[in-house]
């Protein structure tokens, strides 16, 4: 006979499974990690059963723009506490940036990290390779070694490739093992010094400004890439309005490339930093009202393909610097789901069926994962959310070892209830279970 930590028993929630069609309140099972579509009476008898009346049960959500610094920086973060903010965050498949140190540019570096993931992950933790060797964009890294080891896609993520010539020969071989490549899209010789959105803002703060341009040229330039060889080029992190209009057209055209946005480039803009706060400094950075509004409409009319949180921990004392040396980067593992509620659903611009499908399968997809869905027979990988509980972002309760969140005290509506992982649970609300 089974025992109960076998069987799941989800009882009166309101399922919301977008990648499916399926809004209805019903019960969810699962058995030995999968989904499974009924339980028989003896199972029934023997299941862990968790009573969701009120509350919503969704997929685990599904980040593919995270950054864990392990290797290298494990102060700031660790596979164990980077796992566990997105646990607390509602999240279960998380896929992690190579810019660790070393760089992930060869498959002892991926063992490594998998191993450590293996040992201490809490969630399932994917890995990226690099594009280039070093990330210097000089020399391709090689790609079939990494894909060999697990990697789920290539980038640089962090730096842009600026040469055409390199990046078309880094896509090729990209197609070659069927892996998609994700790109910080920013040509650098127009960013050299700055720190911060070139406009009104800027020219006020007497602070080196960061033209749009720099990453509309890099988005143009993989779309034409994508198109000439075939290869799915994902845009990392859009925050421009000409950026969306280009994926737009693209997308339309039948070109392979696809976008994505954070949780602050659709809430906040270059005003937030009025007082050289520098927990508002990142990259790229925040922009005006316009791109902004036009973000939103790129994730409601499917343009943009889901939503990313850029999780990039730093220390208070990196941070707490004069705003040109302060490090760009924030985190938001643990209050996206909040933040990009109140941004979305909360305001009426989408259905929370909706965001939940930007945060859950359609991210999946680009990176190819068997997650984000309530399919019978898939992980059961679940959230459990109270969309309509107030929080305060506290810090001090952070599981990231982190703390530079510009959302840090302030109330946000959408609360993790709990978080299973093929059929486990991992957090239970307030706090880590395994």
């Amino acid at each position: 006979m089974s025992n109960n930590n076998d069987i799941l028993w989800i009882t009166g929630g309101r399922i919301i499974d977008p990648a499916n069609n399926r809004d209805e309140t019903a019960d969810l099972y699962a058995v030995k990690g999968l989904l499974v579509e009924a339980l028989s009476d003896d199972q029934k008898a023997n299941a862990h059963k968790v009573d969701a009346s009120g509350l919503v049960v969704s997929p685990g959500l599904v980040d593919i723009h995270v950054h864990f610094r392990d290797p290298g920086q494990t102060h700031k973060e660790s596979i164990r506490s980077g796992s566990e903010a997105a646990a607390a965050g509602g999240y279960t498949s998380v896929v992690c940036m190579p810019n660790t140190n070393p760089v992930c540019d060869n498959a002892g570096t991926i063992q490594r990290i998998n191993d450590t993931v293996r040992q201490n992950a809490v969630i399932r933790v994917q890995t990226t390779g690099c594009l280039t060797i070093g990330m210097n964009g000089e020399q391709l890294a090689p790609t079939g070694q990494l894909k060999e080891a697990g990697i789920v896609a290539v980038t640089d993520d962090g730096k842009c490739v600026q040469s055409n010539e390199i990046m078309r020969r880094a896509v090729e071989y990209a197609k070659m093992f069927d892996l998609p490549v994700m790109d910080h899209c920013q040509d650098a010789s127009l960013t050299e010094g700055a720190v911060m959105n070139e406009g009104e803002w800027s020219l006020k703060l007497g602070l080196r400004g960061w033209p749009k341009a720099a990453e509309d040229i890099i988005v143009a330039r993989n779309t034409v890439l994508a198109e000439l060889t075939g290869a799915h080029i994902h845009m990392q992190h859009v925050s421009s309005a000409a950026s969306v209009d280009i994926l737009r057209q693209a997308i339309a055209r039948g070109i392979p490339v696809s976008g994505e946005a954070s949780p602050h480039h659709i809430e906040f803009t270059d005003a937030c930093l009025k007082d050289y706060d520098t927990l508002y400094k990142m990259n790229p950075p925040l922009r005006a009202d316009a791109d902004r509004e036009a973000l939103i409409k790129g994730l409601c009319d499917g343009t943009l393909a889901c939503i990313a949180t850029d999780h990039a921990p730093h220390t208070p004392t990196e941070k707490d610097q004069e705003f040109d040396y302060a490090p760009f980067g924030i985190i938001g593992l643990e209050n996206a789901l909040a933040s990009t509620l109140e941004t979305l659903y909360h305001s009426g611009r989408c259905s929370l069926n909706e965001v939940l499908a930007l945060m859950t399968y359609k991210g999946a997809e680009i990176c190819k994962l068997n997650a984000g869905t309530l399919s019978n027979g898939a992980p059961a990988d679940i959230c459990i959310l109270d969309p309509e509980e107030t929080w305060t972002v506290d810090p001090e309760q952070f599981f990231s070892h982190s703390s530079n969140c510009p959302w840090n005290g302030r109330k946000l509506r959408g609360r993790v209830k709990g978080t299973y992982v093929a059929g486990r649970q991992v957090f239970d609300g307030d706090k880590i279970t395994v």
